[in-house]
Formats: structure tokens, sequence, C-alpha cells
């Protein structure tokens, strides 16, 4: 079901997602085959599998894009817990618009929520502890909003949209420009707003960032006796963030260290989709 195609500057981040997305999709050439355009259905999304669900608003959108008349009911809030088995949410439209957006519906639903799960693994390991789990910039490309609405959904915290909201010195940086202070001053004399996070590998990577006094320090691949050392190093001074190597096994440990941030490319890099199912109703 082919729709027109709008003024891509009029979209939101979601209806551009989904707009990409239904364009590698459609003509759905079997369902206008066998169905006739006046035909209604009803259908629920099914999660197959314990998780936490996000990107219901995806789909929503999906079927608002094939069909206009389409009524989309989430039966879950975004971030809920569910069970296998669990009814997740309900859509109500023309045969032919519930079975053109099913797959692209799908796809987004499912891997938000397997984001999410992930996320919510990641969130209830440090409990109790002060750090937070962030995500990074590792997102599928082109779905970025997708990735990081599904980390917040799952109880997690959004690190930089880009490269454009916040100044990230890292050892490519740091390389060129001849030193880590060289780096920061350069950044500094363009009197930006944004604020400036800087990299360290070690202590004495950590002085010097020290010194400058960055809004935040990123300590990378450091073990948790390092990070250790570096909390009483920073005495609170500096927001101090974990990256690097961080898995389920050791996030608690390196938590325990007393870092603030944790941030964990998995999240949204190597994640598995949570298994949903879309059912049509039986013609009556």
């Amino acid at each position: 079901m082919e729709q027109p195609t709008p003024d891509p500057r009029a979209l939101t981040p979601i209806e551009s997602i989904v707009r990409r997305a239904l364009d590698e999709d459609l003509p759905d050439i079997t369902s206008e085959a066998i169905f006739e355009s006046g035909d209604r259905g009803r259908a629920r999304f099914i999660a197959k599998a314990d998780g936490v669900v996000a990107g219901l608003e995806f789909a929503a959108a999906t079927f608002a894009a094939v069909d206009p008349t389409s009524r989309f009911t989430a039966d879950v809030a975004e971030g809920a817990a569910v069970a296998g088995g669990e009814v997740i949410a309900h859509v109500e439209g023309s045969v032919v618009g519930l079975l053109s957006g099913e797959r692209t519906a799908l796809n987004l639903v499912q891997r938000a929520s397997g984001i999410a799960t992930l996320t919510r693994c990641y969130v209830d390991a440090v409990r109790g502890t002060n750090a937070k789990i962030y995500d990074t910039r590792k997102t599928a490309p082109g779905l970025r909003f997708l990735d990081k609405s599904a980390v917040r959904a799952g109880g997690g915290e959004n690190h930089r949209l880009g490269l454009h909201d916040m100044f990230l010195v890292k050892n490519n940086h740091v390389d060129r420009a001849g030193s880590l202070t060289a780096a920061v001053e350069r950044i500094r004399r363009r009197r930006m707003p944004q604020p400036i996070m800087v990299e360290v590998r070690d202590m004495r990577e950590l002085e010097e960032a020290l010194a400058l006094r960055p809004d935040f320090i990123l300590l990378d691949n450091m073990t948790p006796a390092q990070l250790r050392d570096a909390v009483v190093r920073t005495a609170g001074a500096v927001p101090l963030e974990a990256s690097g190597g961080i898995t389920l096994e050791n996030v608690r440990a390196i938590a325990e260290s007393g870092v603030d941030r944790i941030s964990i490319g998995a999240l949204t890099h190597s994640v598995m989709a949570l298994d949903v199912s879309m059912r049509i109703q039986r013609s009556e």
C-alpha cells in the first residue's frame, strides 16, 4: 500500500525512521492481490519471551503511515516488564494496511525491546550503587533515535546523541593535537557552550585531565582497582565515567569502584531482538 511521500522536513524522528523502513518494503503485492481495500481487521502483538517492551510508538507510527484510519492501542506501558505469552498491543485497520506494516512494526519493536531488556539487566545489576548506566554512539545507522529511546525505556541514560552535543576528546584527537592539554585549549578558544569530556587511559593522563577541569572524565578500559584509585584521586572534583570491556559479569564491581557513570556500547551494537509476533484475527 503505497502512500504519498511526505516532506522529510515535516517528519518527526519516529516518522522519519518509519518512512525509511517502509520505503524498503512497499508495495505489498501479496496482500493487495488477496484482499480488497475495504476489508477491515484486527491484530494483536504478543511477547514470545520475557523482557522489557519498547518501541510501541514506532509501531503505532508504522500503521498510521500505511493506513491513516488505523487505531493502535498499547496494552502495556513503554518500559514495562512482560512475560512470554503476554499481549502487549492491539491494532485495528484495513487488512492490507495491517499486513503491509506488520514486518516493519515488528522489526522496530523487537529491536527496541531487545535493547530495553538488556539495559534493564545492567540497571538492575548496579542497583544500590551511585553509578548510572549510559549508552554510546554505537547504534545502528539510521536508527539512533530508536536505539536511544529504547535505552531510556530500559532505565538507562543517553550519552551524546551525536558528535554535536558534547566535546569528547579521545586518543586520536590527543595524538594529532600533541597532548590532551593542547586539544582542550583549542576547544576552549572556540568559546562554544557544549560540555567537555576527556578520555584518559592511566593515572598520568588523569593528572593532566584534572588540571584542565573538564566537565567529565572518561576512564577507558581500567580495571576495578584502577577505577577505585581514580575515584580516590579525583575526590569528587569531576564526574567519572567508566567505559570499555564492561559485561554483566563485571559491571557490579565497576559500579562499586565509585564511578558516577558507566557507558556500554553493547547495549545497542550487538543487541538480541526480543521475540514478538503479530497475529491477525481470522475472517468471520
